[in-house]
Parts: structure tokens; C-alpha cells; sequence
């Protein structure tokens, strides 16, 4: 477990909260998270949450970040978030700072709404607006305009809220270079704290999958793919964004630093714990997640029982894999001190030929204590990963 080091006294770095709400108005058509739109279950659902919160909180974790997604939050009364956020804080124990973040869709969520997240506690947002073009929210499957978008984030800073993020997809069908920087320069324009820019992935199940099985939707070729992404990682860097994870970019200066503390968990092993129908929770070095239909999620915790479906123990190998893996999506990448202290492995030792090779390609950085990918490595960083394994 990580460790932070707080007036000499070494304390197991602080856990995260995530806590999935599985309702939208619409399936999005590239969307593979768990989600339904029958919104008459979200009164019992909210009660059943609760409980598995009561339930979960026989633990002696420290959390710093609670965050909600989903499916999409802001489609629930906020009410009811206010509801969690306050069994959440009765049932587990904080740090003094908490990183508190929900997720909104624009054309979900008013004034009063967000008004009623600042009062929960909420600091902070992170708005799916995914496009500012009308014909691409269209392709996607959103309810929201671009105007609706505009509208959302101006309503957020007028309530006050001052760490904001935004998430852009990028690679749809089509979609040139002008279409992209479009997007890039509309988002610089609302000047948020945070954007993530997600490369579209055409997953099983899914409607969008469907029209590529019948040859109606051709994807973007992979060399198009490339120049969005680096069209993406030099204008945000332009402007003042830094690249800390592959699709994360964030204001980080003296005063503050604005990189989602929650997701970052995710990317240094980090205990984390997930309620809801379909989350997933990390205690090293076990990872669990829950059961993904609501019906037998609501059923399970009714009974008095967590809503587990099942969980594994990361073997010597497995925790070897995912730590290349996950590491190498960061800007930060592998400390290699500390990665050979926890396996028995030095990296460039083991890897002397790739390690030089890459470095020569420049697709990666190697120092004395770090190994990571470049901007341009991080296009490859699946390949790339696959030859350390």
C-alpha cells in the first residue's frame, strides 16, 4: 500500500471513493458503462445505496476523494446526492481536505441544481461535453447542444465552483483537423481547470459497434488518430494545460494543482473503494467488483449483503504487469528505485536493449530514477508496454 509521510509518521496514503449512479435520460452510442434509463428505480436505488454504504464502511481506510459518475449523476433529484454525500461522511473517515468531484451532462443540470452541489460540499465538476459540434453530439447519441454546454459551464462559475474539468472525445468517423481544433479552441475559450481527451473506442455491445459489423461506420484510420492526438497534446500545452496522463491534461502551477487527485489513485495503486451497481474497488492486493444489473443489485443489498460478484488476488506477475502497464500511461511514469525494491527487478537492467532503443526513438525517457514515455510514446503505448511483458 503507498505510503505518505505526514510530520514523521508514516501513514498509508489516503483511499478514494467512487460512487457509480447508473441512470442516463439517453444511451450515449459509443458507451459501454453500465447504465439504464428507467428512472422509476432511482428512489429505491438511492435507499439501497446507503445501506451498501453502511454495509462497506467497516473499514480503516482514510479517504481524501469521493467521486461520483456513472451513468450520469445529475439526471438524480440532487436531493438525493446530497443525500450520499452526507452518509458518506457520517459513515467514513476523512481527511481535512476532501477532493469532492460529480459528474454533469449538460442539458441535466440547472442553476439550482449545481447551487445545491456547492452547498453538499461538491468542489468539484467534471462536465461531459464531449463536442461543441452539433453534428458530432448528434453522431454520438447526446440530448445536449453546444449552446447547453456554454450554458452549464457559465451556470458553474457563477455558483462558484472553481475547479472544473472538461471531457472532449476525439477520432469520430470523418472528423478532420479543423473539426478538432474546433473543439480544442471552444474549450480553451470556457477556460477550465481541467480536460480530458478521450480517443473514441468502438466497444462490443454497443449501437456503434453494431453499424461497424454491418458496414455502415467505418472508423478513423489510425494515422488520422495520431494527428488528433498530437494536435491535442501541442495546443493544450500552448495554452498552459499539462499532459500528466495520456487523456489528462490540467492547470498546474505554484499556487495550485488542478490534476484529478481520484483518478490519480487509479494510476498508482492506490486503495480505492467502488458502490454501486458494476464498481469496481482495489485493496491491495485484492480487486473486487460489484454485481452490474441494477434489479440484482437492489435485491442482494436488500438482503443485508454487499452486492460482490466477484474478486481476484493479484499475484507477483500480475502486480509486475499492471504497474508497467499503468504507470507508463503517466507523465510521471515508473519510479525505478522503488519499482525495484517492491519486485527484486531493475528495469534497466532487465530491458538494457529496448530501453535504448526507444530513448533513440523517442518514445521514451530514462534517468537514473525514471522511466517513462514521451508525448509521442504514449500514442504507442499499448505496443510499447507488450514488449516489457
Amino acid at each position: 500500500m503507498p505510503m505518505v509521510t505526514i510530520k514523521g509518521a508514516t501513514l498509508p496514503e489516503p483511499a478514494g471513493i467512487y460512487i457509480h449512479i447508473p441512470f442516463c435520460k439517453q444511451k450515449c452510442a459509443y458507451c459501454n458503462f453500465y447504465s439504464v434509463t428507467d428512472i422509476s428505480l432511482q428512489k429505491a436505488f438511492v435507499k439501497v445505496l446507503l445501506r451498501e454504504m453502511e454495509l462497506a464502511s467497516a473499514t480503516d481506510l482514510c479517504f481524501d476523494t469521493i467521486y461520483i459518475g456513472g451513468g450520469t449523476p445529475s439526471v438524480i433529484p440532487s436531493r438525493h446526492i446530497d443525500q450520499v454525500i452526507r452518509q458518506a461522511r457520517q459513515l467514513f473517515q476523512f481527511h481535512d481536505h476532501v477532493e469532492l468531484t460529480v459528474e454533469v451532462n449538460p442539458g441535466t443540470v440547472n442553476a439550482a441544481d449545481l447551487r445545491d452541489y456547492r452547498t453538499a460540499g461538491v468542489n468539484r465538476l467534471n462536465i461531459g461535453i464531449q463536442s461543441f459540434d452539433e453534428a458530432s453530439l448528434k453522431f454520438l447519441g447526446r440530448i445536449h447542444s453546444g449552446q447547453d454546454s456554454y450554458l452549464t459551464f457559465k451556470n458553474a462559475r457563477q455558483q462558484g465552483f472553481d475547479n472544473i474539468g472538461l471531457d472532449l472525445i476525439y477520432g469520430l468517423p470523418k472528423q478532420t483537423p479543423q473539426q478538432w481544433r474546433y473543439d480544442l479552441q471552444k474549450a480553451i475559450a470556457l477556460e477550465p481547470e481541467h480536460i480530458s481527451c478521450y480517443m473514441l473506442t468502438i466497444e462490443a455491445g454497443t449501437p456503434m459497434e453494431k453499424k461497424q459489423r454491418q458496414g455502415s461506420l467505418t472508423p478513423l484510420s489510425e494515422e488520422r488518430i495520431c494527428e488528433l492526438y498530437n494536435i491535442a497534446v501541442r495546443y493544450l500545452c500552448d495554452h498552459g494545460y499539462e499532459q500528466y496522463e495520456i487523456s489528462n491534461f490540467a492547470r498546474i502551477g505554484q499556487q495550485r494543482d488542478y490534476r484529478s487527485v481520484h483518478n490519480s489513485k487509479y494510476w498508482s495503486f492506490t486503495p480505492y473503494i467502488g458502490l454501486g451497481p458494476s464498481a469496481h474497488s482495489y485493496i491491495h492486493p485484492i480487486r473486487s467488483w460489484n454485481c452490474r444489473e441494477i434489479t440484482d443489485y437492489i435485491n442482494i443489498v436488500q438482503k443485508g449483503k454487499l452486492p460482490l460478484e466477484d474478486q481476484e488476488r493479484l499475484n507477483r506477475r500480475q502486480q509486475i504487469i499492471e504497474t508497467i502497464y499503468v504507470r507508463l500511461r503517466t507523465a510521471e511514469g515508473i519510479d525505478l528505485t522503488q519499482f525495484e525494491k517492491k519486485f527484486g527487478i531493475c528495469l534497466t537492467d532487465e530491458f538494457s536493449s529496448l530501453i535504448k532503443l526507444l530513448v533513440k526513438q523517442g518514445k521514451l525517457i530514462c534517468t537514473p530514477s525514471r522511466l517513462a514515455l514521451t508525448s509521442e510514446g504514449m500514442l504507442h503505448h499499448n505496443s510499447i508496454t507488450l514488449m516489457f511483458i
